[in-house]
């Protein structure tokens, strides 16, 4: 039999990776728990917050032992989501022992992002896409993927940086914003409005609002709090980098837009 350590390491491990990854609360707890009482842990404590694991196995035991893990929020990796969630599938049916665990564990958490030139090329088709969905002509559209592939180049030179969440929601949306007043300054006929709200799109925090009502549903307030403060945040962040220039492009030009 393994070590209630061994065990709960991995647990809290699969768990840490879930979270950091976009899994929700209650699929993180659920899947801590089940790989438990998979490896015979029948004596435990689990409790999952937004960016914070607690667990504790065995406690009236010799072999007692409990864990915490800080999970900053992070981004979203749906494919190291699925993984982990097959290898908790494959647990759960005693088809993986746990030093095959750990190393598919490691697997999974290596999954890499897309290429670049992927991830720049699906930011504009989607920019493109959205800019169209909310009334915007074919050229609209076209300059939307131009510029929606510039914002998501843009993000990653930041994201090599290490640069802040918020500053680098404040300086895309300022970028693109820059760039479809540009176009209208030049005489282009476009609409820069649809331009802006569809290359704004991939800096939304959709994903983390959806995610606090569900949490706020199934009762844990804390970390659909944590998730409703995120996605606010991020929100005003978006607004200040275009309202701030759009501000200045009306004082630059009078006060009215054409």
């Amino acid at each position: 039999m393994a070590a209630t350590k061994e065990i709960l390491a991995l647990a809290v491990e699969t768990g840490d990776a879930l979270l950091r990854n976009g899994a929700e609360v209650y699929r993180v707890e659920d899947t801590v728990m089940h790989i438990l009482e998979a490896y015979e842990i029948r004596d435990y404590d689990v409790y999952v917050l937004s960016n914070g694991i607690f667990a504790s196995a065995n406690e009236d035991r010799d072999d007692a032992c409990s864990m915490v893990r800080h999970v900053p929020l992070g981004s979203t990796h749906l494919g190291r989501v699925a993984a982990l969630n097959q290898l908790s599938r494959e647990i759960c049916a005693h088809t993986c022992p746990l030093a095959q665990a750990w190393q598919r564990l490691d697997e999974c958490r290596n999954i890499p992002y897309n290429r670049p030139s992927v991830q720049i090329a699906s930011c504009g088709v989607g920019c493109a896409c959205f800019s169209y969905l909310f009334g915007g002509a074919l050229i609209d559209a076209a300059f939307a993927l131009l510029i929606g592939a510039l914002l998501q180049l843009l993000l990653l030179l930041l994201s090599a940086h290490k640069t802040s969440k918020f500053l680098k929601n404040i300086l895309g949306s300022a970028a693109v914003t820059t760039l479809a007043l540009c176009l209208l300054m030049s005489g282009a006929p476009v609409q820069y409005d649809k331009i802006i709200i569809g290359d704004i799109m991939p800096l939304v925090p959709g994903i983390a609002l959806t995610t606090s009502i569900r949490d706020f549903f199934n009762g844990d307030y804390l970390s659909g709090a944590i998730h409703m403060i995120d996605a606010v945040l991020t929100a005003f962040c978006i607004a200040v980098g275009v309202g701030f220039v759009i501000k200045i492009y009306r004082s630059l030009m009078g006060g009215a837009f054409l």
